[in-house]
Formats: structure tokens, C-alpha cells, sequence
């Protein structure tokens, strides 16, 4: 085996054995037990071992010679490092000493420079001085000055620099005669130069040379006039802009280009940007807007204009405010108030007040439309009472008025969605403007104010009085004739309006007044509206179900007779059912239609069970008051198949349930004495007293006949 397994990376102790013993025996022993030799192995095992120990060995010397090695290198090494770190000492004094001496060198320069300075300076005063007192000297005569440079116009700016400071010097001089003369031609030399650097800079402006442009206004930053050369700039820049009738879409194209102009050109860029936004704000936009709003006699557009510009304006603001605009972090929104300040102190009042009459003129054209003119309605027990005493005395032809007549209106709910959407597109768009319009600790105060008008026009005097109208539509209680019930259309109507209402009320009014504690406030009466909405309907669906279940009542006992279930002919059987519940089942069809067709969610099942528990009620206890025989009971069990068929339809398990059962009660008049214990026993009558099966069967003709309290046995019980 080669030595050269053991250095193989990663090495494995038990592959290498099973090698070396597979190499040792061979295959022929492994396949064949007979041929297996221990001491063969034994003898590879130990010869491996020992030529792993001499292996080892000359391992252990390489170490130790590759050991002094380094050491020998670590020696050598730190040696290096130490005359290193001498040199760097060494070099290090002498940069010390360098530096000392350049310190000495460089304060005998300064010194040297002071000295020289010292004698330059007076010189060069003098100089200068001599110079403009000779320049002076020209204004005292009656000539005109006669230097070059008062003359020639490349010498302009020279010329500029010696009248200024002239200037400064005429202003000490003495207030006489010879001296108020000098300062009259300084003053005119003055003007005069002044005008022609200004007209050197239109020059530049117009040629677009920039250089010119720089030096003139740099020149003019020291003179008086310095503030009309930037007016000259910014009448110069705005030449052939503002033509379209739109100057908003000019404006930031214009302070572009102005901009990198200003940047190049003035030492106070700032300034110059400020002065011409401020500007165009006040000659331009001012102008333009003025003549938008002046015109308030359509309020409508007045306020669409109104938002129109102020947004525009805002929105130019904030473009604008990536430019460098002076020092003053409000100078854009201060001017937008400026323009708008008059407008602004009088919004609130105006909108309230065109709301006001927005939203009414949309309701009165609506009822106009509708030929109805708006009543006070009276609710309460008292004037339901007074309702239904009129309704009785209305039946007895008898001409006393003592309370309001049942009035349904051919059906009309008077709510209309295009009414209500319109109100509420014009307090959304309210609401926009309160937000942009309102100053900032304004806008909750005056949110609510608009919510206020929102409030009272949709949900008061719109959705709240069509719900007080169809409660007074509803028929009485006890109605003599087939009631037309319109309350159901008008639940769903008046519920999918109030769902609009709070839409705006969360999605456009509550952001307005969020943090503030106007929000509880106008949560607390949002829910006061939906809870006394909900109190109306509730007293509505009520009075509806009865007035539909009293009905039910009312047929039953006008038109059910004591003999219609003591038939002696079986032909009666033909009719599947008497007229009387034939008649209550296509009322109770028509009605159950429209509950379905006019509202939904919970609100139909809702009505559905209490109409469907009520009716139960009813026919159970009309069905108490007759006597069954044989055929009459068949009979009654087809009556009590069709309202169970009926009520089917308002998938409601309770209500099916309740007919089933009075289904059940109902074939115990039909089945054979021997028979009934049994029956009574059965899964269909589980759950019901004793007492409700012996009075039922008591209405069987043959009660007594049969002895069926015998049968029974009830009387033991």
C-alpha cells in the first residue's frame, strides 16, 4: 500500500484497514471461508503498523527542522524591524528641525509683507485720492468734466466706479454755493452714467450677452439704480409672454428660464427670483383672477372658479418652490393669500349660503315635479290613535274630522336617488373646496357646517320625511278593505340612500375633522340619525305586518263559515280548499312578492318571520273555533296545505316548522279513533303539550259520538 492514501484529504481510518485487509487476502478468501488466513493478516497489521511508526518519525523530523527555521527567520526579522523603527526616529528629528526652520522663514515674510504693505497702502490712497481729487477738481468748473473716461463708452464701468465714489464724496461736502454747484454735476454725471449701464444691460439682455449683462449689474449692485435694473430685467423678461388668455400655463416657463438667466447674471440671485414672482403674482395672475371673481352673480360658477384658481395657484406655488425664492420659507403662500385674501375672508359664508339654496332648490324641484306640496307631520301614539279613530268614523259615513286621513299617494315613496346624488355632488364638491379654501384651523369647524346642510337636507328633509309620509300611508290596523302597503319599497329606498350618506359622511367628511373633538361629536349624531331611521322603519314594518295579519283575520271571519267544515256532499273535495284561504293565500303571495322585490339582507327575513309567526297565530286560532267532521276535515287539511306552500316560500325553517306542525294537528281530525293514540305519539306532533292535542281533537264532529276522551285516556292524566 502507498503511503500516499494517508495524505489523501479527507482521510478515513476505516476505509484505509478495509483496504489494507482486502488487499492482504484477496478475493478468493473472501468468497471462500476455508481460505481465510489470520496470521496473514495479523502479519500485514503489524508490518503496517511499524512502517506507520517510521513514517511518523521522519514526519516528527521535518517538523522540528521547519520549526528552527522559522525561529531563525523571527530573529532575523525583529532585527529588521528595529533598525526600522531607528531610521524613522532619526528622520523624524530631522523634519522637526525643518519645520522650525520654515516656521522662522514664513513670520519673517509676513513681517516683511506688513512692512511692505504698510509703505504700499498710503501710497496707493494717495494715489487714489490724487486721482479723484483731480477727477473732483473737473465738476468744480463751469465746463463739462473733460476726462476720457466720462467720454468714451468702453470706459463705462471705469467711469461708474469714479462717479460713485464721487458720489459718496459730494454728500460730505460742505452745504454752500460752490459746493451745492459740484454736487448738482456729480449728481447728474451720476444719473447719467446710471442710465446708460442700464441701457448697456437691456443691450446685453436683448443681444443675450450674458458677460455684459454680469458686469453692468455688478457695477449697478453699488448705485441707487441697482433696483431698476432688476425692473428693467424683469419688464424685459416678461415681454412677448402672457399673450394666450391662460397666463398659468406661462408662468413656470417663463421662472425657468429667468432662473438659470438670474443665476448667471446677478450677485443676489435670490432677491432678483422673489422680486419677479412676486411680480408676475401681482400684475399678471392678480389681474387675471380678479376678472374671474369679480363676477359673483352665479354662485355656482363662482365657487367652480373660485377652486379652480386657488388649486391652479397652490399647485404653481409648489412648482415653484424648487427655485431659491429669498430667505422667506412663506413667500409663495403668502402671496397666493394676497391674491385671494378677500375671497378667502368671505368663503365659508357664501358656500353655506349657496348651499343652502342649491340643496332646497333641488328638493323643491323634485316635489314641484311631483305635484306634492310638503307637510308638517305629526307622529306619535296620540296621532296614530287619532288616525285610526278617523279611519273607524270614515266607515260610518259620519263627516267628523278628528285626526289625518290614510293617504298613499298612488304609491309614491317621494325619494329619488337622482335627488340624492345630486345633493351629495354638491357637498362632496363643498367639501373639497372647505379643504383647499378653509384656513388650516378652520377647516373642521367649517366641515361641519357643511356636513350640517348635508344632513338636513338629504337625511331630514328628504329621506326622514318620505319615512314619516309612507308611515301615514300605511293602512290602519284593522282594515276593512285590501290594504296597498308601499312602506317595503320605501324601507329599501330610504336604506340605500342613508348607505350613500354615511359613504360621504366617512369618505369626504370625516378626514376633514379626524383629530379633532368635533369628530366624536359628529359620530355621536350620525348614529343618533341611523338609530331614529331605524326606530321609524321598525315602527313602519311593524304596522305593516299587522295591518297584512289583520287582513288575514278579517277575511277569515267575514268569509269562513261555521258550515263550510260540516260539508254532507264530498263534492266539495273538487275545491282543493275553501274560497276563504284561497283569497288569503293570493294576498299573503302578493305581499310576500313584494317584501322580496323592495327590500333585502336581514330586513326581509326579519319581516318574513314575524309576519310568517303572526300569521300562525291566526289561522290556528280561526281553525279553533270550528268543528270538523269527516269531509271537513279533509277539507281544512287541503286549507292548511296551501298556507304551508305559501309560507314555504319564505325559506324560513321556523316558520315551515310552525306549519308543519298545525299541518300535523290537522290530521288528527281525520284519523280513525283507533288509530289517534298512536298517531299523538308520532315524530310530527313531538314537542307539543297534551293540552294542544286533546283541544284540537275536541273539534272533531265525533268527539263525543266516539268517546275519544276515553281512547285517549286524557282524563286520567
Amino acid at each position: 500500500m502507498s503511503f500516499e492514501e494517508l495524505e489523501q484529504d479527507p482521510f478515513d481510518t476505516h476505509e484505509f484497514v478495509e483496504r489494507l485487509a482486502w488487499r492482504t487476502m484477496g478475493t478468493k478468501a473472501r468468497s471462500q471461508h476455508d481460505e481465510f488466513d489470520p496470521m496473514l493478516l495479523h502479519g500485514a497489521f503489524e508490518q503496517m503498523i511499524s512502517d506507520l511508526k517510521q513514517k511518523n518519525r521522519m514526519v516528527q523530523q521535518r517538523v522540528d527542522k521547519l520549526e528552527d527555521e522559522c525561529k531563525e527567520e523571527e530573529k532575523k526579522h525583529w532585527s529588521r524591524v528595529v533598525d526600522l523603527q531607528r531610521n524613522n526616529q532619526t528622520a523624524y528629528s530631522h523634519f522637526e528641525g525643518l519645520a522650525e526652520r520654515i516656521s522662522v522663514v514664513a513670520t519673517k515674510v509676513v513681517h516683511l509683507g506688513d512692512q511692505l504693505e504698510g509703505v504700499n497702502t498710503p501710497r496707493a490712497r494717495a494715489v487714489e485720492a490724487q486721482r479723484l481729487m483731480s477727477y473732483l477738481s473737473e465738476f468744480f468748473t463751469d465746463e463739462p468734466p473733460k476726462s476720457a473716461i466720462f467720454k468714451e463708452d468702453n470706459q463705462l464701468q471705469l467711469a461708474a466706479e469714479i462717479i460713485q465714489k464721487l458720489h459718496m464724496i459730494a454728500l460730505e461736502l460742505p452745504s454752500t454755493e460752490k459746493f451745492n454747484k459740484a454736487r448738482t454735476k456729480i449728481a447728474h454725471k451720476y444719473d447719467e452714467i446710471e442710465d446708460k449701464l442700464i441701457k448697456d444691460f437691456c443691450k446685453g439682455h436683448h443681444n443675450g450677452d450674458k458677460r455684459k449683462m454680469k458686469r453692468c449689474a455688478s457695477v449697478l449692485s453699488n448705485f441707487k439704480g441697482h433696483g431698476r435694473c432688476i425692473d428693467t430685467f424683469i419688464e424685459e423678461t416678461q415681454k412677448g409672454s402672457f399673450i394666450s388668455p391662460d397666463p398659468f400655463s406661462e408662468v413656470f416657463p417663463l421662472c425657468k428660464r429667468s432662473n438659470e438667466l438670474i443665476q448667471e447674471v446677478f450677485t443676489n440671485p435670490d432677491m432678483v427670483m422673489g422680486k419677479l414672482v412676486q411680480n408676475i403674482y401681482i400684475t399678471k395672475l392678480q389681474t387675471f383672477i380678479q376678472s374671474k371673481l369679480d363676477d359673483q352673480s352665479d354662485p355656482e360658477q363662482y365657487l367652480k372658479d373660485f377652486f379652480d384658481m386657488y388649486t391652479r395657484t397652490s399647485k404653481l406655488s409648489s412648482d415653484l418652490s424648487q427655485f431659491k425664492i429669498g430667505n422667506d420659507s412663506s413667500f409663495l403662500p403668502k402671496m397666493s393669500k394676497v391674491i385671494f385674501q378677500k375671497h378667502l375672508d368671505n368663503y365659508i359664508s357664501f358656500e353655506i349660503k349657496y348651499l343652502n339654496e342649491r340643496c332646497g332648490a333641488i328638493l323643491q324641484r323634485y316635489y314641484d315635479g311631483k305635484n306634492h306640496q310638503k307637510k308638517q307631520i305629526q307622529s306619535g301614539g296620540l296621532s296614530e290613535l287619532r288616525r285610526d279613530l278617523q279611519a273607524k268614523i270614515g266607515t260610518m259615513n259620519v263627516n267628523i274630522n278628528i285626526g289625518p286621513t290614510v293617504e298613499n299617494y298612488g304609491g309614491e315613496t317621494f325619494l329619488s336617488q337622482e335627488v340624492s346624488i345630486n345633493v351629495l355632488q354638491e357637498t362632496k364638491q363643498a367639501f373639497k373646496r372647505c379643504q383647499m379654501l378653509s384656513g388650516g384651523s378652520d377647516v373642521p369647524e367649517n366641515a361641519v357646517k357643511i356636513l350640517d346642510i348635508l344632513i338636513k337636507y338629504l337625511v331630514l328633509e328628504h329621506i326622514d320625511y318620505a319615512v314619516e309620509v309612507g308611515l301615514q300611508a300605511i293602512p290602519v290596523s284593522e282594515p276593512k278593505v285590501a290594504p296597498e302597503i308601499y312602506f317595503f319599497d320605501t324601507v329599501q329606498q330610504a336604506n340605500t340612500l342613508f348607505h350613500l350618506f354615511e359613504k360621504q359622511f366617512m369618505d369626504s367628511a370625516v378626514p376633514l375633522f379626524l383629530s379633532t373633538p368635533l369628530y366624536a361629536d359628529c359620530l355621536h349624531r350620525k348614529r343618533e340619525l341611523r338609530d331614529n331611521l331605524e326606530s321609524k322603519i321598525d315602527t313602519g314594518l311593524d304596522r305593516a305586518v299587522t295591518s297584512i295579519c289583520n287582513w288575514v283575520r278579517y277575511i277569515l271571519t267575514s268569509e269562513q263559515k261555521k258550515k263550510d267544515f260540516l260539508p254532507d256532499d264530498d263534492s266539495v273535495l273538487a275545491q282543493m280548499g275553501t274560497p276563504a284561504s284561497a283569497k288569503v293565500v293570493r294576498f299573503l303571495s302578493g305581499q310576500h312578492s313584494m317584501i322580496r322585490d323592495n327590500m333585502d339582507g336581514k330586513n326581509v327575513e326579519i319581516v318574513l318571520l314575524e309576519l310568517g309567526t303572526r300569521l300562525h297565530r291566526i289561522i290556528y286560532d280561526h281553525l279553533t273555533q270550528f268543528s270538523y267532521n269527516s269531509l271537513g276535515a279533509m277539507l281544512v287539511i287541503c286549507d292548511v296545505n296551501e298556507y304551508r306552500k305559501c309560507v314555504k316560500d319564505f325559506e324560513l325553517p321556523l316558520v315551515s316548522q310552525l306549519f308543519e306542525k298545525l299541518h300535523a294537528l290537522c290530521n288528527l281530525l281525520v284519523v280513525v279513533p283507533e288509530n289517534l293514540k298512536q298517531v299523538c305519539g308520532g315524530d310530527q306532533l313531538t314537542g307539543l303539550d297534551k293540552s294542544v292535542l286533546l283541544s284540537f281533537i275536541q273539534l272533531r264532529a265525533d268527539y263525543r259520538s266516539a268517546k275519544l276522551a276515553t281512547v285517549l285516556n286524557y282524563n286520567n292524566k
